[in-house]
C-alpha cells in the first residue's frame, strides 16, 4: 500500500534564514514589536525588512524623501 502524505496549507514564508545580531538589533526589533503592538518577532523583523526595502527601491527609482 502507498502512503501519501495530507495535503497541508503551503506554508507563507517558506524561505528560512539565520542571521546574528547585535544585542542592540536584537533590543531594536523586541522593542519595536511591542510598540507596533505585533504579535510575534518574526512577523516584526519581516515588517522592518519591508520598510527598509520600500526606502532603498524608492531611493533607487530617485524618490529621496
Amino acid at each position: 500500500m502507498l502512503y501519501v502524505a495530507p495535503m497541508g496549507r503551503p506554508p507563507t514564508h517558506p524561505v528560512k534564514k539565520l542571521i546574528s545580531l547585535t544585542p542592540e538589533q536584537a533590543q531594536a526589533i523586541t522593542d519595536y514589536r511591542f510598540d507596533a503592538r505585533i504579535p510575534s518577532e518574526n512577523e516584526a523583523i519581516r515588517d522592518l525588512i519591508e520598510k527598509g526595502l520600500s526606502v532603498v527601491r524608492g531611493e533607487a527609482a530617485g524618490e529621496k524623501g
